[in-house]
């Protein structure tokens, strides 16, 4: 009888626990579907009930959370609201530039990564540094800032990205310029920005943006293991993906294979840098961190797959949204281009001091970021009970969510044209000098598309001459034409960064 016990258990969960949550969804929809029709005017507030809270409508906009928060924390005087999530969680939104500053700044000890992000991702992120606090925090952070300073960025415009640009970005654009073809431009930013920080941080070269655009297993585990990561953060039970891992099946199942996968390459690029020591690009991160003495195996694969989800993700899905941006705006894109042509007359001249100077590409990249942060939310947990500037109480253990998608769209900082891409909004004309553009700056707490305080992104400089680099090298040869189907706009998708929904296919096409 026993024995019957513990093989029935798991399968009285793997059916009874999905169905309870099914009708459960079922129920509240229809709940809000009647409530929806009887009240005339719209609230953008959410009904909040005894146990579930909101759930029914974190569950109608679980696919577009960053827009819907930003709907509602917009709509509030101090532009900050309390979410129920339900089951005695809550969320403090705040879109507030002085409720970023005392989080990220002020009280800086008192908001960390917290429980529930740390628990959600540790199976993919481990003790990496975008998962931890305190000394583990501090000691990775301190390991990398000696790979930001202007020599090292030097180095990596004027070798890693030139040679990345010239022999196999331009070749992939000629080509399908040449016969037509339609490229998934997201995919090919991310394959770039994987090669680059491989080549910069790890000294290895994966060649993912090889002509023949190679599927690389490591990179599909990597991609679909962050998909169903993130997807924790979604369920709208505390436990729901808890069991599902406990049992080994479904989305969980499936996520252990993977985050087995992408560590086992992970550990071969570990394994291959230990037997090439001596190699060009052997005081590169990586080494720095295995020389230190204090990097076992598990926290040097932490590292390396830290390091891939912050060069690759970010850079690219921040030029992913440019791009779009660009093809709708052609005068800002005729700026940018004899911005370019001033700047110098061919890639090979376009060096470290003339890339820094390109000022209007420059406030070009910030507006467009200002729209589509490459990070549209992030989060803090108060360690113990606290008062935000503007009044909102946060009881420890409560997650202030701060939104730079919502504080770019705030009209009382961008003005009523906030929804416009206007670089000049960045700019003002130096006196003198034949009025030469001079870049006007946006505070962090304001702009936190960086982060801020003493969690400001370290590769900040970098991404810049990154994203100035490739902008200025295809504009020169080509337009980037969008090919959505039907003219339809992108839709950003619910991620930890925020990419385009089904990619970004587009036409390359010579200019005269």
């Amino acid at each position: 009888m026993m024995v019957d016990i513990q093989l029935s258990t798991p399968l009285i969960f793997c059916t009874i626990i999905p169905l309870f949550f099914l009708i459960l969804s079922k129920l509240l929809k229809r709940i809000q579907e009647s409530s929806t029709q009887s009240s005339p005017r719209p609230n953008p507030f959410p009904k909040s009930y005894p146990i579930i809270g909101s759930f029914f409508s974190l569950l109608k906009n679980n696919e577009r959370f960053s827009q819907w928060t930003s709907e509602i924390v917009k709509s509030t005087p101090n532009l900050t609201f309390t979410l129920n999530l339900g089951f005695g969680r809550s969320n403090v939104v705040t879109a507030n530039p002085a409720n970023v500053e005392h989080v990220l700044k002020t009280n800086f000890h008192n908001y960390v990564k917290g429980g529930y992000f740390t628990t959600t991702m540790r199976d993919f992120l481990g003790d990496g540094i975008f998962n931890v606090d305190g000394e583990k925090w501090k000691f990775q952070r301190q390991v990398s800032i000696h790979e930001f300073n202007t020599k090292s960025l030097r180095k990596f415009v004027e070798t890693v990205v030139d040679s990345e640009v010239s022999g196999r970005l331009i070749p992939i654009l000629k080509d399908a310029a040449a016969n037509k073809k339609v490229l998934d431009f997201q995919d090919i930013l991310q394959r770039f920005g994987f090669d680059n920080i491989c080549k910069i941080a790890f000294g290895y070269d994966p060649a993912l943006l090889s002509p023949s655009l190679p599927e690389a297993d490591f990179t599909a585990a990597f991609e679909n293991a962050l998909i169903l990561s993130t997807r924790r953060f979604r369920s709208l039970t505390p436990y729901y993906w808890k069991i599902k891992r406990a049992l080994n099946i479904g989305s969980e199942k499936q996520l252990k294979i993977l985050i087995r996968r992408v560590r086992d390459s992970a550990r071969e690029i570990i394994k291959e840098k230990k037997r090439n020591t001596d190699s060009i690009g052997s005081m590169d991160l990586l080494s720095r961190f295995m020389s230190s003495g204090h990097v076992d195996e598990d926290l040097a694969i932490d590292i390396v797959i830290s390091m891939i989800l912050a060069g690759r993700d970010t850079t690219s899905v921040a030029l992913t949204w440019f791009f779009w941006l660009l093809s709708k705006n052609p005068d800002a894109e005729n700026e940018i281009l004899k911005e370019i042509e001033k700047t110098s007359e061919d890639d090979s001249a376009l060096g470290y001091d003339e890339v820094k100077g390109m000022v209007y590409t420059h406030a070009s990249l910030c507006e467009s970021m200002r729209l589509y942060p490459p990070v549209p939310v992030d989060a803090k947990a108060a360690e113990s009970d606290d008062f935000l500037p503007d009044g909102t109480v946060v009881k420890k253990g409560v997650r202030v969510v701060y939104h730079p998608y919502a504080m770019g769209r705030v009209e009382k900082v961008w003005g009523r044209d906030w929804a416009e891409f206007r670089p000049e909004r960045w700019l003002e004309r130096e006196e003198g000098d034949q009025g030469k553009w001079r870049f006007v700056n946006k505070d962090s707490y304001t702009y936190p598309v960086f982060q801020a305080g003493p969690r400001i992104c370290l590769g900040k400089e970098m991404s810049f001459l990154q994203m100035k680099k490739i902008v200025a090298a295809v504009l020169r040869r080509y337009r980037v034409v969008p090919a959505l189907e039907g003219g339809k706009e992108p839709v950003m998708r619910m991620s930890l960064t925020a990419r385009m929904q089904d990619g970004f296919p587009v036409r390359i096409e010579h200019r005269n």
